[in-house]
């Protein structure tokens, strides 16, 4: 429950510019799929050691990767 509380906080912080109506979607949906998007996160901190680049391209990458479990997520 506290590791859910910092992790709204942390998303909102991170999505300023977004409506509020918007960000409960992507939070409630970051929340149900927590799992999916922590591997998407590690494989990505992998890729920037590995290769040296940025974080922007290395999450884009493992996306790509991913891109059939992002597709069938419920919004």
């Amino acid at each position: 429950m506290i590791k859910e509380f910092f992790l709204k906080q942390m998303l909102k912080s991170q999505m300023k510019d977004v409506p509020p109506a918007e960000q409960d979607k992507l939070i409630k949906l970051f929340c149900e799929n927590e799992g999916l998007f922590t591997k998407i996160a590690q494989d990505a901190q992998v890729l920037m050691k590995e290769k040296g680049i940025d974080q922007m391209t290395a999450t884009r990458e493992v996306m790509m990767k991913y891109q059939n479990e992002l597709k069938d997520l419920k919004i």
